[in-house]
């Protein structure tokens, strides 16, 4: 038996970042899903990125099946996946060569040597065996052969050869919750709850979960394996859960629903790529006045959603980049008829079908302007999971105030990334109830409310209330169809002017980090947020006169965001498109925006946007007169 004189001391870090990687049919989701489970229930904080391909069952063992889940955790706010990962988990040879150019210098990489076959090396593209070739010399490699491991743990349990090469993932979860100090409680739990009708499944991978574990306490007493202790993070007085962007909008909507006074919400959505998730998260929540329904194509689900807004319902539909394009015609409907719908756009990379599983923000010229003649509506963005809920909230207060469509801008990697969420207090919540028009005195479908110009909202079958609404323009006065071109014009403009006041609605633009002034600030939108903050920070802890200012209004922007922005000698802007709201910015205040683009279908690193606020600081201030020009020059 170990005693305290034979065990290694365990090593404290601060913060860790973990990449489980393997085939598609490895189990790497689930396997980092309940790494995170158990790492949420020990304390840390964390921000995790599931990275998986977009084919169902990409062919096995090859570089393009490989499925990946990235987790930092630690002791402090963690606000990124990270950047270098310090411990790569690879469950084959294609996993090692994706995924091994990412592990930092002197970190660990796991592999399973059971996996390392010659056909399988081939397969990814490997001359040689990279476990005997000197080639991970950089780095600490740990070869153990898991196939054979994982077989010897499971084989009382009777399962076919098969099955018990399926409970790899598990066992490697067992060594790593060993090798951080995690317990594994929460996930025995969970397995015998998920193959409760398969009882000799529960056993086994439950066998292979302490197998691993055990392994790793057994190895304790050598000299082949470390443990650490990474601290719990400091966190305020309440219930906590994590939570995933898709869940978080989920429940926002809901709890804008009951906001807004409504009993009803009518999700309506096609399945696509990244944004299934939310009509499969909203299809549990039908005892809380959730109705869903999955049409048969893009046109109808947004139909539907106007249908269900027209009579007197939450109207949501969701959809990412091309299926928003082909809902483009059915939202000037609503923008015509000025119904209020919430449109959630999960951005993915594209054009056309591009790579479907991977993050972009190259939706927001679409969201802003992506529509035939003049037809604004209001856009707004979630900077990080947890933030989804608020966003979505807030997109139900401003569709029902305004009478207007919201398009909601999420993307694949808040619609899969999780992190913990203080539960809010119900109470708390944000109260906007609607008031429907029942009176039928002066009654028209666009008599509107003097301060938002919101049209009366009249649910059909409301005696004297009867109306038609439709796509044709209409009469100011009246409501009947019109073709005189000044009321077009008059019609236009009132719309507009609807669309711009919703800038007096919402809260004056604030710094997220450092001064209201200065030498740079880095603006940023979406889910660049914790990238940003976090390279802000360090940029600040170096001495640099630098700031954050995150966006989460698109359309309109913040009254007061011209002003703020004159106040910084130079404008950053990272985002995950070709260059899209620094072209919006430049237009809206005449700013010197330079853009940092990435559009590799994953989020920027810290370090990229340091590097970038480094260089920035070091450039010449944008607005200084050239020095072949005069004094006189000056402006």
């Amino acid at each position: 038996m170990a005693t305290a004189s034979t065990l290694r001391a365990r090593q404290a870090r601060e913060s860790v970042v973990i990449r489980f990687a393997g085939d598609s049919g490895d189990g790497m989701q689930v396997t980092g899903s309940r790494f995170t489970v158990e790492t949420a229930l020990a304390g840390n904080d964390l921000t995790t990125f599931p990275d998986f391909p977009a084919e169902i069952r990409a062919p096995a063992g090859t570089t393009f099946g490989v499925s990946a889940f990235q987790i930092q955790f630690g002791a402090r706010d963690v606000m990124t996946p990270g950047d270098a990962v310090d411990v790569l988990v690879a469950m084959n040879p294609a996993a090692l060569k994706v995924d091994v150019k990412d592990l930092r210098r002197g970190g660990t990489v796991l592999v399973d040597t059971g996996a390392f076959t010659e056909r399988n090396l081939t397969k990814a593209g490997f001359a040689a065996n990279p476990l005997e070739d000197g080639s991970l010399a950089p780095y600490q490699v740990l070869k153990f052969d898991i196939t054979r491991l994982t077989t010897e743990a499971v084989k009382p349990f009777g399962l076919s050869s098969r099955e018990a090469h399926r409970c790899r993932n598990m066992w490697a979860l067992g060594l790593m919750l060993w090798m951080y100090g995690r317990d594994r409680q929460a996930t025995i739990e969970w397995l015998r709850r998920k193959f409760a009708d398969r009882p000799e499944l529960a056993q086994a991978n439950v066998a292979a979960v302490n197998a691993g574990h055990a392994f790793g306490e057994t190895a304790e007493m050598s000299e082949h394996l470390v443990g650490y202790t990474v601290p719990s993070a400091p966190a305020e007085p309440g219930r906590y859960r994590t939570v995933s962007g898709t869940e978080a909008l989920a429940w926002g909507l809901l709890a804008g629903m009951r906001g807004a006074g409504l009993e009803k919400m009518i999700f309506a959505g096609y399945p696509i790529t990244p944004a299934s998730l939310l009509l499969h998260t909203l299809a549990n929540l039908k005892a809380y006045g959730v109705v869903t329904f999955q049409a048969e194509d893009e046109i109808a689900a947004i139909g539907a959603a106007i249908g269900a807004a027209y009579s007197g319902s939450l109207g949501v539909t969701s959809s990412s980049g091309p299926g928003i394009a082909l809902k483009t015609e059915m939202l000037g409907l609503a923008i015509a008829t000025e119904l209020p719908i919430v449109v959630i756009d999960s951005q993915r990379a594209g054009p056309s079908t591009g790579m479907p599983t991977k993050a972009e923000q190259s939706d927001l010229f679409q969201a802003v302007h992506g529509r035939n003649a003049d037809a604004p509506l209001a856009v707004i963005a979630a900077a990080t999971a947890v933030d989804c809920f608020e966003v979505a909230i807030e997109a139900v207060r401003i569709a029902t105030t305004y009478m207007t469509p919201v398009i909601v801008l999420s993307d694949a990697y808040l619609a899969h990334a999780a992190e913990p969420w203080r539960l809010p207090e119900a109470a708390a919540l944000p109260r906007f109830p609607v008031r429907f028009r029942t009176d039928p005195t002066g009654f028209h479908p666009f008599v509107r409310d003097p301060a938002t110009l919101a049209r009366a909202w009249a649910v059909p079958g409301t005696p004297g209330l009867e109306h038609r609404i439709g796509g044709l323009e209409k009469d100011y006065d009246t409501g009947h169809i019109s073709y005189d071109p000044d009321n077009h014009a008059r019609m236009t403009q009132t719309r507009a002017a609807k669309i711009a006041g919703i800038a007096n609605g919402i809260p004056p633009q604030q710094v997220s980090l450092g001064d209201d002034h200065g030498a740079v600030a880095v603006v940023g939108w979406g889910s660049t947020y914790g990238a940003i903050h976090r390279a802000v920070s360090e940029a600040r802890d170096e001495g640099g006169d630098v700031s954050h200012i995150h966006l989460r209004y698109l359309n309109p922007f913040p009254r007061n965001l011209g002003e703020l922005l004159a106040r910084f000698e130079h404008i950053l802007v990272p985002e995950m498109n070709a260059g899209q709201l620094v072209q919006l910015l430049r237009a809206a205040y005449l700013v010197p925006a330079q853009g940092l683009s990435k559009v590799a279908g994953k989020p920027f690193k810290v370090s990229e946007i340091v590097q970038a606020i480094e260089a920035t600081l070091r450039s010449p201030h944008p607005r200084s007169p050239s020095p072949h020009r005069g004094e006189g020059a000056r402006g």
